[in-house]
Order: structure tokens, then sequence, then C-alpha cells
């Protein structure tokens, strides 16, 4: 039997890796955590943004988590998580729940993933419904990157503000969360 595969590595990735890194978070989430497998697709000329999740990562870097889509792929992503019919009664409110779980699900495993587990912390996530809304990050640096979920598209966001300053995990360990 082989070792588990460590999760965090032992020096923070260069920001040019991270776009593959959280691309793969979110292949493994959703495999994981909804039981499907996600297809990556190219930027759409309109991002779906029916149902928004937002998470908040602050600490060594500022950023935000965003997960977007419509409201038919967030009940479906419930539906999936949660073993119950799209059309169940709360199937709205438990997409909700869902879309803010696997948002904040992402953030975590991505900010671990690049080297930043314990030098980060998230905010509780927030869900936006709606069609006529803005969500303003003005000079954040933008990754986006879009999936196919059960036919409908699924976008993931990461903002990064400006000011970047990377702590070197290979010259002093990094406190933990709380210490």
């Amino acid at each position: 039997m082989s070792a588990p595969k460590a999760i965090e590595p032992t020096s923070v990735l260069s920001k040019a890796e991270w776009p593959g890194k959280l691309a793969e978070t979110v292949v493994e989430v959703f495999s994981i955590m909804v039981a499907v497998n996600v297809v990556t697709t190219p930027t759409p000329s309109s991002p779906p943004r029916e149902m928004t999740a937002v998470v908040g990562i602050a600490g060594a870097i500022r950023a935000n988590l965003v997960v977007q889509c419509n409201r038919n792929s967030a009940v479906r992503l419930a539906a999936q998580m949660l073993g119950i019919e799209p059309d169940a009664p709360g199937s709205l409110k438990a997409a909700c729940d869902a879309l803010g779980e696997v948002c904040n699900i992402v953030a975590g495993y991505f900010k671990a993933k690049i080297g930043l587990g314990d030098a980060c912390v998230l905010s509780v996530p927030t869900v936006i419904t709606g069609q006529h809304y803005r969500i303003p990050s003005a000079a954040y640096e933008r990754t986006e990157l879009y999936w196919i979920f059960e036919g409908e598209l699924v976008g993931v966001t990461l903002e990064l503000a400006p000011g970047l300053s990377l702590p070197d995990r290979s010259k002093k360990p990094l406190a933990a969360c709380g210490g």
C-alpha cells in the first residue's frame, strides 16, 4: 500500500501554476462531492449569472473564489449532492446551500494545493440569486475557468487583489490558524 498523497506542497507554488491547480481542484471537488465528471470548455461570450456563490480568502493573499451557474444547474447540483429530486419542495434553498458549499470546498482545497492552506482563512459563503446584479471587484486580477456540468455551464473565477507578496514557505513555517 502506498503512502497517502500530501495535499499541500512544501513551498508556495508560483502564480503561473495557480490556474492549473484551480482547474484540478474543481474537477476533484465535483468528482468527490457531486459524484460527476465535469468537462472544461472555452470561455463563453455570456457566462451564467443567475446564481453566484462567493467565498473570500484573506491572509497571505486577498482573493475571492466565485462559482456561477444558472438556476437549473444549481438545483441539479443540489439534487446530485443531497439525493433529492430537482423539483422537490425546498430544492431552490438546497441549491443555494449546495452551491455555497461547493464554492467553500473549492476555495479551501485550492488554497491548500497552492501552499497557502494555513496562511489564509475563508469567509462564510455568500450566495446571490437573480439576473440583474454585478459583483464589483475593481482592480482584481481574474482567472476565469468554465466547465460543463450535466449539459450546463458552470463558471469558476479566482479574483486576486493586487499587491501580492507570497510567503516563502521553504525558509520559515507559516503559523497555523489561530496560532
